[in-house]
């Protein structure tokens, strides 16, 4: 079982970004996960400066996956993936179908993101066609559904693609067209002063009654808990997962990757860091029980 770095996914200054990345060349993750895959609209770092940093990356040993938006609304970002596709010199993680078609035309391989819903064995089988390499489950796939779906493989005696699921970090739950973080400061999307850099985790969403509900992240709405597998380690290795996704996070992410690995190295599991994830489970996510 390998350790994959996710895609950041807030808005963070360029400055921060590049470091942030610079100290990864040094955690022993096996797959690291580059680009914007939340709002075209953020661009400190361009196109041309991601493939770069992939390029590094590869260069220090790590296997290096370009990602792509979750919502593609215009011919410019699908220009961005086609980018990607043709100049990136390695896979593409589509998280929209039409990143899947670009994949397709070029033969490029590809992994099935979580905002690209998957959720019979026969889609996986269509996709691979395709060049479908790895699938990362979305939130609302968990343990049942992918163990349904390796018993469906195994019924037809084929090979079912590699299986990264998220084992660490707030749950990307939804995406919109409408703007989250501009709407909480009464702007127009389209000028929306790009607030989202001054919440390098998210902007907490609470309840009336002030309790910690979401997080607000541009067009993205994610779970306010940091969700964690790492105590279903002895589970997800009996249903065959090869990756565990770690998202970043503002903070204390050298110390998150030094646990899982640690975790992978030890015969039994460790105790939680984040909270029970309930997704996986087919439980409501914001049950407050540890695993245990």
């Amino acid at each position: 079982m390998k350790l994959s770095l996710g895609p950041l996914q807030y808005f963070w200054p360029r400055e921060r970004v590049l470091a942030f990345y610079r100290e990864a060349l040094d955690w022993p993750v096996d797959v690291v996960y580059l680009g914007e895959t939340v709002c075209s609209k953020r661009r400190e770092l361009r196109t041309r400066d991601w493939i770069a940093l992939a390029q590094e990356l590869r260069a220090a040993g790590k296997e290096v996956v370009l990602s792509s938006l979750a919502l593609i609304e215009a011919e410019s970002e699908l220009g961005v993936v086609a980018r990607l596709v043709e100049e990136g010199g390695g896979w593409v993680e589509a998280n929209d179908l039409s990143a899947v078609q670009l994949c397709r035309e070029k033969r490029v391989p590809f992994v099935a993101g979580p905002a690209l819903g998957v959720y019979n064995h026969r889609t996986l089988a269509m996709l691979a066609e395709d060049g479908l390499r790895r699938w990362v489950p979305g939130v609302e796939q968990g343990r049942v559904l992918v163990e349904e779906l390796r018993a469906a493989y195994v019924a037809d005696g084929a090979a079912m693609p590699e299986l990264e699921v998220i084992a660490w970090g707030r749950l990307p739950l939804s995406y919109s067209a409408r703007c989250f973080t501009a709407r909480a400061f009464d702007l127009p999307k389209d000028a929306c002063g790009f607030r989202c850099i001054e919440h390098p985790d998210g902007l907490p969403l609470g309840t009336r009654e002030g309790q910690a509900f979401l997080r607000i992240n541009g067009i993205q709405v994610q779970g306010e808990a940091i969700a964690d597998l790492s105590p279903e380690l002895p589970s997800l290795r009996a249903l065959g997962v090869d990756l565990l996704r770690l998202y970043p996070q503002a903070a204390g992410m050298a110390e998150v990757v030094a646990h899982f690995d640690q975790a992978l190295r030890m015969p039994l599991p460790p105790p939680a860091l984040g909270r029970r994830n309930g997704y996986w489970h087919g439980e409501p996510g914001m049950i407050e029980a540890l695993a245990g």
